[in-house]
């Protein structure tokens, strides 16, 4: 007598997953594009390969993104334009990378699902292939430093109403514009 079998299809499936998805890595040649969400600890990453397909999902800690940025070949990295945006956009074009910032209300319009991490890295990874989509250059070092008068440095304390009165805040933001100028001549591009 016979006993009950599964289907192949269910016997296949299992002598399939030999490997433990836990430890498994996507060869690092079959990414070409990459988002990257940016947060205060921990940041999202959503990898797809040249047909679109997904390879990588993966969670890293601050500390492990330059790591693991610098395994993998050269390939598109997708960010939300922020204020560590260019930081990293400069960290991971050392590495070989062509970097891409993407305003944020731009890749919202890209989001499938809940609005979450790992969401918000397929929205980047899936807007930076865009042939429209608009892109924010990487500033570099100097140009990202705050200068004296710029907007949001605090430069002025509590007599500003007065100096704006007087002009004196016109004059300073020129000069610190001029410094900003200066200081651009002599930082390495």
């Amino acid at each position: 007598m016979m006993g009950w079998m599964a289907p192949l299809r269910h016997l296949s499936a299992k002598l399939l997953s030999d490997r433990n998805s836990s430890e498994w890595e996507p060869s690092m040649g079959e990414v070409t594009t990459i988002g990257l969400d940016l947060a205060k600890h921990v940041f999202q990453v959503h990898g797809v390969d040249a047909e679109g397909a997904t390879v990588l999902r993966k969670q890293l800690r601050r500390a492990q993104v330059l790591a693991f940025f610098s395994r993998l070949p050269p390939c598109l990295v997708g960010l939300e334009a922020c204020a560590t945006a260019h930081y990293w956009g400069r960290e991971l074009r050392a590495f070989g990378h062509e970097v891409r910032l993407m305003p944020a209300r731009y890749v919202k319009a890209y989001i499938k699902r809940n609005k979450h991490d790992a969401a918000d890295a397929e929205a980047i990874c899936e807007a930076v292939e865009r042939p429209t989509m608009r892109f924010v250059p990487v500033k570099t070092c100097c140009a990202a430093a705050p200068w004296p008068g710029a907007a949001g440095a605090p430069a002025y304390g509590s007599g500003e109403r007065f100096a704006r009165a007087s002009g004196r805040v016109r004059r300073d933001r020129a000069a610190g514009l001029a410094q900003r100028r200066q200081a651009d001549r002599h930082c390495p591009r």
